[in-house]
Order: structure tokens, then sequence, then C-alpha cells
């Protein structure tokens, strides 16, 4: 029998009984409509007349660093514009696939700058694991059905990776993408009676600097794809061209504190283990959560594909357990680790100082 995969199946075969099978053609996907009113560009690209102009200010916190420091710097404009009311922090739950306490030091952060309202809102169904099993079925599902058509064995074929990728990130739009779409509906209907699109000023913290591809989104732009007749939505990436030492720097001058994970030498925060990450965070990562690796182990087995591209959750293991055998476990670094390596230890040891401080007052407050 001859072996199908789903991207290389062709267009006519021989059938069993030597008749032409021929795969169906697929059907056009009909282009998305979006509303005449939503606009090709946005009207102004100066920080303070985009904060002027929004109805809302939704900044997205993953609480990690380039969120906090983009709150941060977002806050301090709005705040000089006397806008504050205008702004709320959005938090994408993604349940336990996230650092321990995620959830609460996004809220914390918010508090902490003053911003009164902080959403938080989540996918709902299997969690990514869950997902990745789901998606696996219906990618086997479809692979042994056009196997079928084009008269090759379906037990053979092989199925497309379930997993998320840099060219699939489905796990984005599903589990943070869509469920603030959602929240943004709530946010339009609440100012519906201004009779018109309300505005929302959408605040993401992604840099340049973090890959090729985030290296070339704009600065500004309209997303027509979140936007309708009732909404239109500017996203603003507040922090696109800033440096990681620029981003440690607007930490330090802020007092927000961040995630214990960045001091253990995490580079990126949300989930512990992101197809995206490298290989010295995945495997730093199943030394912090080896129970997590091993569930993600397990999730490869049942869908007979790799964690990520060319390296397993099975092999990233088996390199923790070799580090630890050398070094033995891990053993919690000092507070502010991460920050001195950019800012100095002196201007760290004053930071969590202020940290403190702020968290003091905080919670005499509450």
């Amino acid at each position: 029998m001859q072996t199908a995969t789903l991207f290389d199946l062709p267009a006519i075969q021989t059938g069993p009984q030597g008749a032409p099978a021929t795969t169906p053609a697929k059907k056009a996907r009909r282009p998305r409509k979006v509303h005449a009113s939503v606009p090709l560009t946005p009207s102004t690209t100066v920080p303070d007349e985009l904060i002027r102009d929004a109805d809302w200010v939704v900044v997205n916190s993953s609480g990690g660093k380039d969120s906090q420091a983009m709150l941060s710097y977002v806050v301090r404009r709005a705040k000089a514009l006397g806008m504050l009311d205008k702004v709320i922090v959005i938090h994408a739950d993604l349940g336990d696939i996230e650092w321990g306490g995620t959830k609460a030091l996004a809220e914390e952060q918010a508090r902490l700058v003053g911003v009164r309202r902080f959403e938080v809102v989540q996918a709902k169904g299997a969690d990514l694991l869950g997902r990745v099993l789901i998606r696996f079925g219906k990618l086997k599902a479809k692979a042994e059905r056009e196997a079928i058509e084009a008269g090759l064995d379906p037990a053979a074929v092989k199925v497309a990776p379930a997993w998320p990728s840099s060219s699939a990130r489905w796990c984005t739009s599903d589990m943070k993408r869509g469920p603030i779409w959602t929240l943004f509906t709530k946010l339009a209907a609440e100012l519906s009676h201004l009779g018109r699109p309300v505005r929302i000023l959408n605040c993401m913290g992604q840099r340049a600097a973090e890959s090729a591809p985030r290296a070339k989104l704009a600065e500004v732009e309209i997303d027509r794809s979140a936007s309708n007749g009732k909404r239109h939505v500017t996203v603003w990436r507040p922090i696109h061209g800033w440096s990681d030492a620029e981003v440690w720097r607007e930490i330090e001058r802020s007092g927000l504190p961040y995630h214990p994970a960045y001091d253990w030498g995490m580079r990126r925060l949300s989930c512990s283990f992101c197809v995206l990450g490298c290989e010295a965070d995945v495997v730093l990562a199943a030394r912090l959560r080896p129970q997590k690796a091993h569930e993600y182990a397990a999730m490869e087995v049942q869908v007979a594909a790799d964690f990520k591209h060319g390296l397993s959750m099975a092999e990233i293991i088996v390199r923790a357990a070799e580090l630890e055998a050398e070094h033995g476990p891990l053993r919690r670094p000092p507070a502010g680790t991460a920050m001195a390596g950019f800012v100095g230890k002196s201007r760290t040891a004053m930071y969590l100082g202020r940290r403190d401080l702020l968290r003091e007052r905080l919670t005499l407050a509450s």
C-alpha cells in the first residue's frame, strides 16, 4: 500500500477497481466581510492621541515582563492625560499550563498601578493538552477520509502534527484571542449609548527583538478581523521597539513585582512549556515542573508527534534529568537575580525595597 499524508495526496489515483478516483475539489472559503465603517488605517500613531481617541484602552497582560513594562508605560501616559478610567487590564487565563501565580500577579500589577478594572477571560472546554488530542482526532479522520477517496490505505496515512507551532498558532487564537474578542463584545455593549462604533485601543506587549515575525509587525494598525459595525479595534504595540534592557529598566522604575520564574532563568512567561520557547527554557521548565512535563510526554505518545519540531518532550525530560544528576536539584535564586543583570545589584536592591513598600501599601488600602 502507498503512504499518504495530509499534504502529499495526488489529485488522481487508480481506485480499487481500476477506475479513476479523484479527490473532490475543496470548497473555496468565502472572504470575510468587514463592516464598511471600519477604517483601513489608523487616524494617528501618536501615543497620547491614541489614548485620547479611544473609548477603552485595553492592556493585555500575561503577567510577564513585557506585559508589565507595557502596563507601566501606558498607565503613566493615561494618568498624565487624566484618562486612567479608560484603562482595563485583561488576562487570558490558560489554566494549569501557566506558571503558578501568574493570574494573581497580573491582577496585583494592575492594582499597584491604580487600574480599577481587571478582567479575566478563559476559553471554554478542554485545556491545551485536551485540545491537542481533539485536534489529532480531527486531523486523523480527515487524513483517513482523503486516503479512502484517493484509493489508498487509510491505515497507512501519516497525520499532520497536532501540536501548536510557529506556523499553526491555534493555541493563541483558541485560548487567548477568541475569549478576548468576546470581552470586546461586552465592552462595546457597555457603551452602545454612544450611537457609534466603540473605539477600543488594544495594547499588546509584542516586541521586535523577540523574533523576525514580530519585527515585521506594525506599531499601530487597525485590527479589521476584530472590528465590526459596533466596535473598531486599533492594535497598539507601545514597546515594540524596546530592548530587553529597556523593559527591565521600566520594571525597575515602576517597582512592580515580576514573576519569580525569571529569576530561575526563564526567558519568557505565560505557558510553562511554550512550543516557541528555546530549548534551554523548556529544559528548565521540565526541571521546575516535572509532573507537567511527563503529561506532555504522555500526550506525545497519544498523538504520535513531538512537542517541538525535532525535539520531543521525552528528550527534554532526559536532558533535565542529566542536569539534575550533574548539578543537583535547582536551588531558589535570590530575588532580583534576573533584573540585576540589566540594572546592577545596587539599583535592584532599591527596586526590591520599593516593590515591598508598594505591596504593603496595597495591602493596607484593601
